[in-house]
């Protein structure tokens, strides 16, 4: 059986396992924190979160995890169709990691921990996070999906990226980020309706009370 480690709190955690349950693919989870300890590093080179063991040994990125999960399990694939629809849906995955995530996450520490970002800082992400927005509202179809009429990996990675972005954006900077991507909000509200991201939003409340206490202990 496949083991996820990683934490609650963690989007990219929470990607891996919406696809897991989209797959309706059986596994276990272990809980724990990035860390630098000889176990885990010897797991995930990096010390990072998630990572996934199979019996061929662990896999960590979350790019890199997504499709070894749909070659290894193809039914319900989250790259469906042919070779160029399916490097499609991996622009959209990595402009929505590349666009959104990483520049809002460059703002985490003012808007979710209480932390002074610079001005600098906070302006280079804003204006990283309009071309984003603006620039995946150019590539995808929001038909109702990203990639068209079916649920794919670029829609799992845009859930757990756009929903941070838009706190950032929106406690910042005073900006609807989604409003910026005609279709955006509506596919939000898909996503959201679903029971399985309903039970990860709430496996997420409970694993923010735990992470908050790990927080404070390093302090």
């Amino acid at each position: 059986m496949l083991t996820l480690y990683g934490f609650d709190v963690s989007n990219y955690f929470n990607m891996i396992k919406l696809a897991l349950a989209v797959k309706g693919i059986e596994y276990k989870t272990v809980i724990l924190y990035p860390n630098q300890s000889a176990e885990y590093l010897s797991k995930s080179p990096m010390g990072k979160v998630p990572a996934l063991e199979t019996e061929q040994g662990v896999l960590t990125e979350t790019n890199v995890i997504l499709e070894y999960l749909d070659d290894t399990y193809p039914d319900k694939p989250l790259y469906p169709g042919n070779t160029f629809e399916k490097a499609k849906i991996r622009e959209l995955v990595k402009m929505a990691e590349l666009y959104l995530e990483l520049p809002a996450r460059r703002c985490h520490p003012e808007v979710f921990f209480g932390q002074q970002v610079d001005a600098l800082t906070k302006k280079e992400a804003k204006r990283a996070l309009c071309k984003g927005i603006e620039g995946l509202a150019r590539c995808a179809q929001f038909n109702p999906y990203l990639a068209g009429e079916q649920l794919t990996a670029a829609d799992i990675v845009f859930l757990y990226s756009a929903d941070l972005a838009a706190a950032v954006a929106g406690k910042l900077f005073e900006l609807d980020l989604l409003d910026m991507a005609p279709g955006a909000k509506q596919l939000m509200t898909t996503l959201n309706q679903r029971e399985d991201v309903i039970k990860i939003a709430e496996d997420r409340k409970l694993g923010n009370i735990k992470f908050k206490k790990y927080i404070a202990s390093l302090s």
